[in-house]
């Protein structure tokens, strides 16, 4: 059923101005999807103490930690869709309401089975929040310049969230039980909950067609296994099942593509790719998170292992990198609001990013701050150019189809920082076993860590160069990705300049919105 019926205060109309109530709706909907992005890296320090309480056995460890991004990255597509059939108030209520009962559940599992259910059900309800999240703000902010502050915002608080949930971690843990890395997410939700019913708006798609059931299991069998092949690959190598299992993704994923293509309503309409801008900034999009994810993989360990910090010393330090990513977005949307092609800021973006890979090629085993620089650096970069692919994305795409526009786009992240983990990784751990000498014992050869724990079973001198070649050995790997992502990000300058110069967005006539049930 649809609704044309306008609100007593509706959202606003194409090119209008948001007022005071879209702006302090964008801040209610910030604190769920920091708490999202929160949720990806909460654990980095709980988990011994849940191992110690829970006792879990190694495989459900994996999955206590895994099973929130597996669950996360295959439903959103289907989430996206629901949204644009359902209306993305409603179903990011629905997804508020599921993410603060698992997180309660989480908290007080007592039991490892329970923990990773309710932290499978926090991945349900993290799909419907992070589509809804983008769609609600493509809804509410219409005017071009607004809605690309308010896309910069959405993109830093995604980013900074992954930096801070496991600072926060490492705090609660130390001061309370592990299960209060659970329950910091229920005040938001209630928040939500409570207010977001009459401060937000509702609209969806007036048209949807029927929902399509069989490409439910088709995306989650095209995403899930490759997902799960690429974040093993960095750490277990190139064996058989993992590339087996990008392959059967791979296939599933042709056969999403082909039943996209040829069923009557499909759940990624074709046409969204009709508009100039939408297809390379999915693919952009990808490029982005290859570059931020895969240097996350060695500037987290070289802090622990290399420096020898500890691991709440290493989650405080990398902090610092994300201080300039404030400025990062803004600074972008004001140079195109001045007139400055997009494309161009783009490209500027990747080549800044490229810059700090480069800045990491240079370091040596005691350049604590030469890397905290590069990762602020590369950072800053990929913000410019997430927040203005994201809002050419959105502006491209009618308001209808938004849940599944920022499905796509979240969807393309995911496979792009699993990627940039699963190929800059392989790289670095190649050039790590090149420097380990071959009498070196099998552990120490496999990584970095493996080799500190086989010193400290060594006799003093034996143990010390043990370590120090280790850390050489991982440096050097560290160096030769970056070469890589560097190489990869410059190219991804190239493409942007080329492939996104002189497009400008037209802002599509929004869905009208259901009425307002108050006023805030």
């Amino acid at each position: 059923m649809t609704n044309s019926t306008h609100s007593p205060n509706p959202p606003s109309t194409p090119n209008s101005r948001a007022g005071r109530r879209e702006w302090t709706a964008l801040g209610v909907l910030m604190l769920p999807l920091l708490l999202v992005s929160m949720d990806v890296s909460v654990l980095y320090f709980a988990i011994p103490a849940i191992s110690a309480d829970l006792e879990p056995s190694g495989t459900q460890q994996l999955w206590i930690f895994d099973i929130y991004a597996f669950v996360l990255a295959g439903l959103l597509m289907t989430m996206g869709s629901l949204g644009d059939r359902i209306g993305y108030r409603r179903l990011l209520l629905i997804g508020a309401a599921a993410f603060g009962t698992a997180s309660v559940i989480a908290a007080y599992a007592n039991s490892a089975e329970t923990l990773i259910a309710a932290r499978a059900v926090l991945g349900i309800g993290g799909a419907t929040l992070m589509p809804s999240t983008m769609a609600l703000l493509r809804t509410m902010f219409t005017d071009p310049g607004q809605r690309a502050k308010a896309i910069g915002l959405w993109s830093g608080v995604m980013t900074a969230g992954v930096a801070l949930g496991s600072v926060l971690s490492g705090v609660l843990v130390q001061y309370f039980w592990w299960g209060s890395v659970f329950l910091v997410n229920l005040p938001a939700m209630a928040l939500l909950l409570l207010i977001g019913p009459f401060l937000l708006p509702e609209s969806k798609n007036p048209a949807p067609g029927r929902f399509d059931w069989p490409s439910v299991p088709l995306s989650m069998a095209g995403v899930l296994p490759v997902i799960y092949g690429l974040k093993e690959i960095p750490s277990e190598g190139w064996h058989v099942q993992y590339v087996v299992s990008i392959t059967v993704g791979l296939l599933f994923a042709a056969l999403f593509v082909h039943r996209q293509r040829t069923t009557a309503s499909p759940m990624i309409d074709p046409a969204l790719f009709r508009a100039r801008g939408f297809g390379p900034s999915v693919v952009l999009n990808l490029l982005s998170a290859f570059g931020m994810l895969g240097s996350a993989f060695f500037t987290t360990q070289y802090l622990q292992s290399v420096l020898g910090k500890s691991a709440m010393e290493a989650a405080l330090w990398a902090l610092l990198p994300s201080v300039p990513i404030g400025l990062a977005a803004p600074l972008a949307t004001t140079l195109v609001q001045k007139g400055v092609d997009r494309a161009y800021v783009v490209a500027s973006g990747f080549a800044i990013a490229a810059c700090g890979y480069g800045m990491l090629a240079l370091a040596g085993t005691d350049s604590l701050w030469l890397v905290l620089a590069a990762a602020g650096v590369l950072a800053s970069g990929i913000v410019m150019v997430m927040s203005q692919i994201m809002d050419l994305a959105m502006g491209s795409a009618p308001v209808e189809k938004a849940g599944v526009a920022s499905s796509l786009m979240e969807t393309g992240a995911e496979f792009g920082g699993a990627l940039g983990m699963a190929v800059l990784g392989s790289i670095g751990t190649a050039i790590y076993r090149h420097g380990i000498p071959a009498s070196a014992p099998a552990p120490a050869r496999e990584t970095l860590g493996g080799a500190l724990a086989v010193a400290r079973q060594l006799p003093g001198r034996t143990g010390d160069a043990l370590i120090a070649t280790a850390r050489q050995a991982f440096t050097d790997g560290m160096r030769g990705a970056a070469i890589a992502g560097a190489v990869l990000l410059l190219g991804a300058a190239f493409a942007a300049a080329r492939t996104l110069r002189g497009i400008e967005v037209k802002t599509p006539e929004p869905v009208a919105a259901e009425p307002q049930k108050a006023e805030a």
